[in-house]
């Protein structure tokens, strides 16, 4: 018996370890996002808001972005596939309209962030969410560069398959 335990006991540290492992990178994830949006949306602007009532809050606008995005993944030994749709918000009709001359660089960044995910994490609602928020913070990141100002409030999946 005790030649059993001694095989099963480092199966059991390495899928401890694999667990630890997972469950550090999401937090990180989950941490690096947040501290991503929380920058874009605290940087300083580089013009000044002009002062109106802060009980005033302009209606959202939403831009789809067409065509859907579609990234091809290899999991578990079989080709798996992720289809998403997404809209963005804003508020200001005319910051839209500037962001959307660099439409290219934002779906190349957005291609890019959704390639390197991992299969499996984006199964979860967490892993979903947080790859809402990376995408949200990759398009403010590009307006912020672009535009001196964040204009997109977040990125909606309004469609989302595994497959």
């Amino acid at each position: 018996m005790a030649t059993n335990d001694a095989v099963n006991e480092p199966a059991t540290k390495g899928k401890l370890k694999l667990i630890i492992l997972i469950v550090v990178a999401v937090l990180l994830a989950i941490g690096l996002s947040v501290g991503a949006t929380w920058y874009f949306m605290h940087s300083p602007k580089s013009e000044p808001v002009p002062e109106v009532d802060a009980s005033v809050k302009l209606p959202a606008i939403y831009e789809p972005m067409a065509p859907a995005f579609v990234v091809n993944y290899s999991a578990n030994g079989r080709q798996r596939y992720m289809q998403v749709t997404m809209t963005l918000q804003a508020r200001n009709p005319e910051d839209l309209k500037a962001l959307k001359v660099h439409m290219p660089v934002i779906r190349n960044n957005l291609v890019m962030l959704f390639s390197g995910q991992v299969f499996d994490d984006l199964a979860t609602p967490v892993g979903q969410e947080i790859l809402r928020q990376k995408a949200t913070a990759s398009v403010q990141e590009v307006a912020q560069k672009e535009l001196g100002k964040v204009v997109i409030d977040q990125v909606l999946f309004t469609n989302f398959v595994l497959q």
